[in-house]
């Protein structure tokens, strides 16, 4: 069982399968609809980049894979695999995607803290958006850096810091008021998966503090572009290829 920050049991509690329901909605409600132009973003790096295989971790209900497809050339030649660890969000994920009419997509059951099913070295583009908060950060980006192939890429959306940092405090105190309570509002009392994402963008390091860690792991040409004045930023690293 891993544990992090968040406090989230990743074996123990399916809080977010008990949401998915209305996961889509709760993240307009949290975000006034900004995560879309985050999302889209995140999409953007990942459909211009070159890769054969692209792993998005933490899917959700599969809004990056949805949104790659719709902005790359997803030909024969390229496979995406969609993976969560909660059945019930892929669930959602696999009805959406398979309105796309795209057969090369692989929805998944996969842990993004421990992958043994798959490959080291397998995988051109990794991505995780909003999830690195909930799982236990080393293990998840050790992971990332394990299934990369050389010169493989990383992009991770995830909350961040406001530079402000008056800004930034009234900005968490904001999110401690609103995020519990429409979370508890909208799904009759169960606001678990909120008081977990909370606790997650409150530890969460600085993007700064973020490019150290990648670095310390392995990763280089390590860079963050901030959105929304830095609510999240996007962070790119490349796995390094010791044989160019």
């Amino acid at each position: 069982m891993l544990e992090n920050a968040a406090g989230f049991k990743t074996k123990k509690d399916d809080v977010f399968g008990r949401i998915a329901s209305k996961y889509d909605l709760l993240c307009d409600l949290f975000s006034f609809g900004i995560h879309r132009v985050w999302k889209s973003r995140v999409a953007s790096i990942i459909a211009d980049a070159q890769w054969s295989t692209f792993l998005d971790t933490a899917s959700g209900t599969g809004d990056i894979a949805l949104r790659v497809i719709r902005k790359a050339d997803i030909s024969s030649n390229k496979r995406i695999i969609v993976s969560d660890i909660s059945e019930k969000m892929l669930e959602i994920a696999k009805l959406r995607i398979s309105k796309t009419n795209t057969s090369n997509v692989e929805i998944r059951l996969i842990d993004a803290c421990s992958m043994p099913e798959i490959g080291s070295e397998s995988i051109e583009l990794f991505s995780m958006s909003l999830g690195l908060k909930i799982c236990e950060r080393t293990s998840a980006l050790k992971e990332a850096f394990r299934v990369l192939k050389p010169s493989g890429r990383l992009v991770v959306l995830e909350a961040s810091n406001i530079p402000i940092k008056l800004v930034h405090r009234l900005y968490l105190k904001y999110m401690a008021i609103v995020m519990p309570l429409i979370g508890w509002l909208a799904t009759n009392g169960d606001a678990s998966a909120y008081r977990y994402l909370l606790q997650g963008v409150e530890a969460f390091p600085t993007a700064e503090e973020l490019c150290s860690e990648l670095a310390e792991i392995g990763f280089e040409e390590i860079s963050f572009e901030r959105l929304s004045f830095g609510i999240v930023a996007i962070h790119v690293a490349v796995k390094p290829n010791c044989n160019a």
